[in-house]
């Protein structure tokens, strides 16, 4: 016997912070669910920066109905006033809360969805659509499967969708081919990625907190192999800008961070290059040379072994292309949200809490949360992601009071974490920071 369709299970793709939260509210509400994560593990992007350490501190990091759940559980609560790195995240929180009677069940991992659609339609055709379930294809040990679900909860992030290196957000001539020679994102340079950096000269594009992490490291590893040379790219016209609040930062650790750095450029342990847009990158012998404009001139940097690149990421919409989804045109977020987000006015601290009325798309009972949500736009945090599924999930069972409700509780300068492109992760940046990831 065919289930009808509000007999179906929700479907979230993705078990990163946001994704699980969305599973601790549903069960929190008894209501079916299905997990989808293309990883072997929940937090399964947190673990690729397991090494770096966030500027929020765990009190703002768990969502309150998973604290619940894991609370009638043998867990030990994490120091509520630390700064976890991305390992104890997962270590701490998401694996503990993935293994929790009500939800360990419904997670499927290493399950990528490949497309997301209605049962029997296209996108073209809207007779009866809302009556219909959804379908995800999903691919699990190279095989097919399709499940059906009454509504669809997208947290899969965007850490995965890398910016690219070159100047208007495309990639350089080059770029790809020699991809074996660029890491997007924060290599472990001072263990796991030790050999691929020291003595060499490399090169770090971005300005926000990843890369200021990154040059820190690489500096530290400078100390013990001291041919290895660092070189920075930036689009920044003022330097200063990257240094943000140091002293008067609400965040100790992040001020912290923009003080190092600062002392790190006064003492000319690395070559800076800004502003520098990248046009294209060229194999010459066994370096690597790179084009671009700095200031108002074409200008090549020379005798590059390796790139970082912390350039921010982008929303994946290969797998939703057959859903009716509404986007703004410019940050690739939810529509009705690009306002209240835009880096162009916003730092993370002045984004106003939001949740599932700002968050609908044209296509009835699909969402797309966490950093996805925001496209483009590097001020998300994960507090606000649980804020969205919170009401989302409040929605969805007819509590549309909840939903309405605004529950989040953040200090008034905001939360950030150390990386805008992290999955599901938070960041901050400045108003004007909009050219790249803040971290």
């Amino acid at each position: 016997m065919n289930k009808s369709k509000n007999d179906l299970p929700i479907a979230i793709i993705g078990a990163g912070p946001v994704g699980l939260a969305a599973a601790a509210q549903l069960t929190k509400r008894k209501i079916p669910f299905i997990l989808f994560e293309s990883g072997s593990s929940v937090g399964n992007n947190f673990l690729s920066w397991r090494h770096v350490r966030v500027f929020s501190p765990w009190r703002y990091n768990i969502d309150k109905a998973a604290e619940e759940l894991l609370l009638q559980s043998d867990w030990q609560a994490p120091d509520k006033e630390a700064l976890p790195t991305g390992g104890e995240l997962v270590r701490d929180y998401f694996l503990p809360l993935s293994q929790v009677p009500e939800i360990h069940p419904h997670i499927h991992l290493r399950a990528k969805v490949i497309s997301v659609g209605r049962k029997g339609l296209d996108k073209m055709k809207t007779a009866h659509r809302d009556k219909l379930p959804f379908v995800l294809m999903v691919e699990r040990d190279d095989k097919i499967t399709h499940y059906e679900a009454r509504a669809v909860i997208d947290s899969s992030g965007t850490w995965n969708q890398p910016n690219p290196i070159g100047s208007g957000g495309v990639f350089a001539a080059g770029e790809t081919k020699l991809k074996s020679h660029i890491f997007y994102g924060i290599p472990d340079v001072k263990n796991k990625h030790l050999e691929r950096y020291k003595n060499k000269n490399v090169l770090v594009v971005g300005s926000g907190h990843s890369a200021t992490n990154v040059l820190l490291d690489l500096s530290d590893i400078q100390e013990d192999y001291p041919q290895t040379n660092i070189h920075w790219v930036l689009r920044k016209k003022d330097l200063s800008k990257v240094y943000g609040g140091q002293e008067a930062d609400a965040l100790a650790a992040r001020g912290a961070l923009g003080i190092r750095i600062e002392k790190l450029v006064q003492s000319g342990r690395l070559k800076i290059y800004t502003p520098f847009y990248i046009l294209k990158l060229e194999k010459e012998k066994d370096t690597i040379a790179i084009t671009g404009i700095l200031g108002e001139k074409e200008n090549t940097i020379e005798g590059i072994d390796e790139i970082i690149s912390n350039t921010g990421s982008r929303p994946n919409l290969d797998m939703i292309r057959e859903v009716r989804i509404d986007l703004d045109a410019s940050l690739e977020s939810a529509f009705d949200l690009a306002d209240l987000i835009d880096p162009n006015i916003h730092s993370c601290g002045t984004v106003r809490p939001h949740g599932e009325k700002e968050l609908r798309h044209p296509e009835k009972d699909f969402y797309i949360v966490g950093s996805k949500s925001y496209g483009r736009a590097p001020t998300f945090l994960m507090a606000t992601g649980y804020e969205q599924v919170r009401s989302i999930v409040a929605y969805l069972d007819g509590d549309y009071d909840a939903a309405l409700r605004v529950e989040l509780d953040l200090p008034e300068t905001g939360v950030c974490n150390s990386d805008g492109g992290l999955s599901d992760a938070g960041s901050c940046c400045s108003p004007d920071d909009s050219s790249t990831s803040c971290c």
